[in-house]
């Protein structure tokens, strides 16, 4: 008998689904998979969360006033001393200055579809829901939660630490570590989704919903704003793929690309009155 058999020869062991090795190990991926269905199922349902609003955008956009604050001290320390580090910085913080009126602009359409949504006869339908960190996914918590709203955050766990906001609700702050498993739960109980300026994962997340549309593995009737043409035509030519021919024309209908939170409200409220406010059974899968 090994050493390792002989010293656990009569010790009572751990049941499986107490094993803390087994369960980090490569052998139980599946189960955590699982779990990353199954217990946010069970807290969504508890809650009662079935419609959500998804709002994606940057975790670098900072509020306005804190980007005028960095951007004012930056002023004064070059009008006292010049220097070329200083003036790149300068430059920077007044690029952070122009994209943080989308922070505020995520916070203020959040807030108002949540006032109309609690406005509703029946509990709240329409809950904003976030990545759970900070820039647009804390800008938009945090207008749900100015409203008297509910408002759920999907945090993910990477190599650089993102922390859930300090705006989710409490019990509706939720934590991942597969990012499909998080996507999933984004499109599944989304009735809409907003779409700010970001970067790689805002993009992958973008594409990746208007793939499900397009191909129609979502047949749901989502809206999809995309908010911010300044932004999005400088990056991205809809219009040019459309003349090399790799999407179609009617592809261009699958979202909504708006630059008010006025435009974009009066049309997720549309597309809500229209499309989902007449009560019917949800399943879950």
């Amino acid at each position: 008998m090994s050493d390792e058999l002989q010293e656990n020869h009569g010790k009572k062991m751990p049941k499986a689904y107490e094993n803390e090795d087994f369960l980090q190990s490569s052998d139980a991926r599946s189960i955590r998979i699982l779990s990353e269905y199954y217990e946010p199922l069970r807290r969504l349902k508890y809650y009662s969360i079935r419609d959500t609003v998804v709002f994606y955008g940057s975790a670098r956009i900072i509020p306005l006033k804190q980007a005028r604050n960095e951007f004012k001290a930056l002023e004064k320390r070059s009008a006292e001393r010049s220097h070329q580090d200083l003036k790149k910085e300068l430059d920077q913080a007044k690029h952070r200055l122009h994209v943080a009126e989308y922070y505020e602009q995520a916070r203020e359409l959040a807030r108002r579809l949540t006032e109309w949504s609690l406005s509703l006869k029946t509990q709240q339908r329409f809950v904003v829901c976030s990545g759970g960190g900070p820039g647009i996914m804390e800008a938009a918590n945090r207008g749900a939660l100015e409203a008297g709203g509910r408002t759920v955050g999907m945090n993910i766990s990477i190599p650089h630490e993102q922390y859930p906001n300090p705006y989710i609700t409490e019990n509706l702050s939720f934590e991942f570590h597969y990012f499909f498993m998080r996507k999933f739960w984004f499109v599944y109980l989304a009735k809409a989704l907003v779409i700010f300026p970001g970067g790689f994962g805002t993009m992958d997340e973008l594409f990746e919903l208007l793939t499900l549309l397009q191909t129609r593995k979502v047949t749901k009737p989502l809206c999809c704003i995309v908010y911010g043409s300044e932004f999005w035509n400088s990056i991205v030519n809809f219009e040019k793929m459309v003349e090399w021919g790799v999407i179609s024309e009617d592809d261009l209908k699958l979202f909504h690309l708006v630059d008010d939170v006025e435009t974009a409200f009066e049309t997720l409220k549309s597309h809500f009155e229209r499309e989902f406010m007449q009560e019917r059974e949800h399943l879950y899968l």
